[in-house]
């Protein structure tokens, strides 16, 4: 039975049987029941939890696992499909999630049609845990908590010249940057107009410089380059998984890419913390992100340049809250979520005179 299964209404019991035992997660029992609700809060593709029953007991056959699906809102799946989302996070799970240390969630189906960009993920399910809330925020301890999973990414490929050899993580990536560059002034030019009456008009004002900006922090290569998330945020990581089991998993891989690891970094603080709060606890917070990256093997990477790195690469921050309000289906959680995306980052910008790092 093939395993590419795009939707999720298909997918009975016989299918996940068969899958389960593709998987080697099932031997002789047989599923005889499916149910499926939506989980998440995703924006470019649709999960579902599937709850599991069987004809017999088995020990370690899973109670329920999460499936993710190309999305049913035509704008998302372009996107989706325009920026390689699907193929990227399929291929994270098949070749590169076994060679970094962050917890991920384990893939008993990562498939895909390069040619339809068709795509079936069913992912072990890490019920019971704490869903990130982007809009909630987190405390101090949770933030500290993800950044030792940022060094977890991190540190294994720090510095690997082989990253830059591997086809859909660097190099197709890398093919779409001129449609980046021509899209994002008109993708500056309808976001200022949808939000020009509620957003500052200072924030407004970075937002116009981030054509250039953008174009000298992708040619700079002065800091080591590593397998970076790209959209490492609360909604995208779940607490306390398996019931306290391990602190933290990371999801939706859809961004991964190479890149420096800082990125990552000052994106999550700026978009999890409230100003104040970041303000407060920002140097802390990125000197445990440097030791645990030590701990785990990096050298002759300085803190000063760690710093002076968080420092400068706030603006991907404020370019995720912009892009990707103009990307996807249009939603009033949505509208909220971007707009303090993009609120974070600029007073993070603004407190570190990001634009300054790139002659602006």
């Amino acid at each position: 039975m093939p395993l590419l299964q795009p939707d999720p209404a298909r997918i009975d019991a016989e299918w996940m049987t068969q899958a389960l035992r593709a998987a080697g997660a099932l031997r002789a029992a047989r599923v005889t029941a499916i149910s499926r609700t939506p989980v998440g809060n995703g924006l470019v593709a649709d999960s579902y939890r599937f709850a599991l029953r069987y004809d017999r007991p088995e020990p370690g056959a899973p109670d329920s696992v999460v499936g993710k699906f190309p999305a049913t809102d035509p704008a998302s799946r372009k996107s989706g499909t325009d920026h390689q989302l699907y193929v990227r996070e399929v291929s994270f799970y098949r070749d590169l999630a076994s060679t970094v240390g962050i917890r991920t969630p384990h893939a008993y189906v990562a498939e895909i049609d390069p040619a339809t960009d068709d795509f079936t993920l069913i992912l072990a399910d890490l019920a019971p845990a704490r869903q990130g809330d982007q809009l909630a925020g987190c405390s101090v301890a949770d933030a500290a908590t993800a950044l030792a999973e940022a060094a977890a990414l991190h540190a294994p490929r720090w510095g690997d010249p082989r990253l830059d050899c591997i086809e859909w993580l660097a190099i197709r990536p890398a093919q779409l940057i001129g449609m980046v560059d021509a899209m994002l002034p008109m993708i500056i030019t309808a976001y200022a107009e949808r939000y020009r009456d509620v957003l500052e008009p200072a924030f407004l004002a970075m937002i116009h410089k981030l054509p250039a900006a953008i174009v000298r922090m992708r040619e700079d290569h002065s800091t080591p380059r590593t397998v970076q998330h790209g959209d490492f945020r609360l909604d995208n990581v779940l607490f306390d998984v398996n019931g306290g089991a391990h602190p933290m998993a990371t999801l939706d891989w859809q961004t991964v890419c190479v890149g420096a690891g800082l990125v990552d970094v000052a994106y999550f603080l700026s978009a999890a913390l409230d100003p104040a709060v970041r303000r407060a606890h920002e140097v802390a917070l990125v000197r445990g992100y440097y030791g645990e990256l030590l701990r785990r093997g990096v050298s002759g990477y300085g803190w000063e340049q760690c710093w002076q790195d968080y420092r400068r690469y706030t603006l991907h921050g404020i370019l995720m809250g912009v892009f990707s309000a103009l990307s996807v289906e249009r939603t009033e959680r949505g509208d909220a979520l971007f707009l303090k995306m993009a609120r974070g980052a600029c007073e993070q910008a603004a407190d570190h005179d990001s634009f300054a790092f790139w002659g602006l």
